[in-house]
């Protein structure tokens, strides 16, 4: 590690981005307290992957896209930086609560906590547990909305498709056992918008990728009228359009599946839309903020083998400049009419006027530029350079033990003694000063690691926090090309747009985070952003440059 490293325990890249974020901040022209409503409904997207160069290049060669539609009529921030780590679980809480891990605690879905109890532990025994909260905690993984308990067994009625005996346990001040579902897990009295605009009287929606994303409803557990979340590493493909499909794989597996899989939440947003309930049965009304997340794109960045038509082909990117391979255009392709699809029953509905559209991205993925690929030695992957250490490997061959490592592109250590974070730095040290076999660009430790993101005493935050070189991927995987969860601007620098017909059309180039999504959300709909734990904390501004104007050169007709 080089002087600066070593003095301060982090590199100075980081301390400047955060220095930047804070001039952002202060000097920020919107005024939050001023939340006089203006939109009845706020459509939020995220495409899980999508670079911001992703949607420049896009619109450039389609030009009567979708996306360039929403650009035209709104406000783009080409640089938007999502959350830090980029992992889709602290990803989509920067845009529903306006705080990073430092407020809600949340580092990943995979993560450790020094202070609970393993499920099933009956909070006896040495806390201390691994908290799964991605597809693990599903009853059923052959069916797609993740199974539904069986026959006596206990349950929660607004969160059926979570086993709770697979749940991480806590206990109380006075000495009871109780189960942390997702949205507990969250800290500091974190709350989210679904909670203040459903507490408002308002409706609220969210579709995702697994149960978990539970996480939303916020502490309360009621923030949401509705989710909808089918299981995307389910094996239910032979059940539900794909009879041909291997019976072992997931709708992860192929850019193909993954586009038929996000179909399913596209039908249910459109239900939403025209005032449905997601099975599309029941009138109950357009909800005040609904949306979803993609993952044909996330999925059509990583895989090494994919199949359009009958051409087996690589996904990824064709160069350094990010242009697509063929398996993620048709993503974005379908992306982009997904996109359509909704804008125009927005306008068929006549509620295109008085719905926010937000397009966004929880996280990037990271290399796009496949020279850059480097994995854990043994890989057998086709397109990688496998010379890299694993992390944790290191440090319990140096006689450090490991309580869990989370490890993308990004390394999470929590140790099993907090004792043990000198020795750990100086073993991580020692190695890249004889090679830097683990391939370290930033080590995260000590006081800088706790400004940012909290005290690892206190239990859920880790020891250590790595950056690797870029294009470093702490994984032996032969079926994945990127990874996301690091904080390089492939994993961070996401497209954010926001539009609607009233807005002026800008292009803001000066840093804003995802976090900043959150107070807009509630600015738009009237609600006060300060309302929110994180704003509060953080100093979350709303995002600027969303002025209106009385030219509306839409294409929209005008509403009822």
């Amino acid at each position: 590690m080089n002087e600066i490293g070593k003095r301060f325990g982090v590199r100075a890249i980081f301390t400047a981005s955060v220095l930047a974020f804070a001039s952002m901040a202060a000097a920020a022209q919107d005024q939050d307290g001023d939340h006089n409503q203006q939109y009845t409904h706020v459509l939020l997207i995220s495409v899980d992957g999508m670079h911001e160069a992703d949607l420049e290049n896009y619109i450039k060669t389609h030009p009567q896209s979708t996306f360039a539609k929403l650009v035209k009529h709104g406000v783009e921030y080409t640089h938007a930086s999502t959350s830090r780590p980029s992992d889709s679980y602290p990803g989509l809480l920067a845009f529903a609560t306006g705080g990073s891990p430092l407020s809600h605690g949340v580092f990943y879905d995979d993560t450790y906590d020094a202070t609970l109890y393993p499920p099933g532990s009956n909070c006896t025994g040495t806390p201390g547990t691994e908290v799964t909260n991605f597809e693990a905690l599903d009853w059923d993984l052959t069916q797609l909305d993740g199974g539904s308990p069986p026959a006596g067994a206990t349950y929660d009625k607004r969160n059926p498709h979570i086993n709770p005996a697979k749940l991480p346990l806590r206990k109380t001040a006075g000495g009871a056992c109780v189960q942390v579902w997702p949205h507990l897990y969250m800290k500091n009295g974190t709350n989210t918008i679904f909670e203040i605009i459903h507490q408002a009287g308002m409706r609220t929606a969210w579709s995702d990728k697994h149960p978990a994303y539970e996480i939303v409803n916020g502490p309360s557990g009621l923030g949401l009228d509705e989710l909808y979340a089918p299981e995307i590493n389910s094996t239910s493909l032979q059940a539900n359009g794909f009879p041909s499909a291997p019976a072992t794989v997931d709708w992860t597996a192929d850019p193909i599946y993954t586009r038929a899989y996000d179909g399913f939440k596209v039908k249910v947003v459109l239900n939403w839309i025209h005032g449905l309930d997601q099975t599309g049965t029941k009138q109950v009304g357009v909800p005040a903020i609904f949306g979803m997340n993609f993952q044909a794109v996330s999925v059509g960045q990583k895989v090494t083998s994919a199949m359009e038509g009958t051409t087996t082909t690589r996904g990824g990117y064709l160069d350094a400049a990010g242009t697509p391979t063929v398996p993620l255009e048709q993503s974005l392709d379908f992306v982009d009419a997904s996109l359509g699809q909704m804008y125009d029953a927005l306008k068929a509905g006549h509620l295109l006027h008085s719905t926010l559209f937000i397009v966004g991205g929880k996280h990037g993925q990271s290399p796009i530029d496949l020279k850059k690929l480097h994995m854990l030695s043994g890989s057998k992957n086709a397109y990688a350079t496998a010379d890299v250490s694993d992390v944790a490997t290191v440090l319990g061959n140096g006689g450090v033990p490991v309580a869990q490592e989370t490890a993308d592109d990004v390394s999470l250590i929590w140790l099993k003694n907090h004792g043990d974070t000198a020795k750990a730095v100086s073993l991580l040290d020692a190695d890249e000063a004889s090679g830097n076999s683990t391939r370290i660009q930033t080590l995260y430790h000590d006081t800088a690691l706790k400004a940012i993101w909290g005290d690892p005493a206190q239990g859920r935050v880790p020891d250590l926090i790595i950056q690797p070189i870029p294009g470093t991927i702490y994984s032996k995987s032969a079926a994945k090309l990127a990874e996301h969860g690091g904080m390089y601007t492939d994993d961070t620098n996401t497209l954010l747009v926001v539009s609607n017909p009233k807005l002026q059309k800008n292009v803001v180039d000066s840093p804003v985070t995802n976090m900043q999504v959150a107070p807009t959300i509630l600015k738009a709909l009237g609600l006060d952003p300060h309302k929110l734990v994180a704003v509060q904390r953080e100093g979350t501004h709303v995002l600027p440059g969303l002025q209106t104007t009385g030219d509306d050169d839409s294409d929209d007709q005008s509403e009822q």
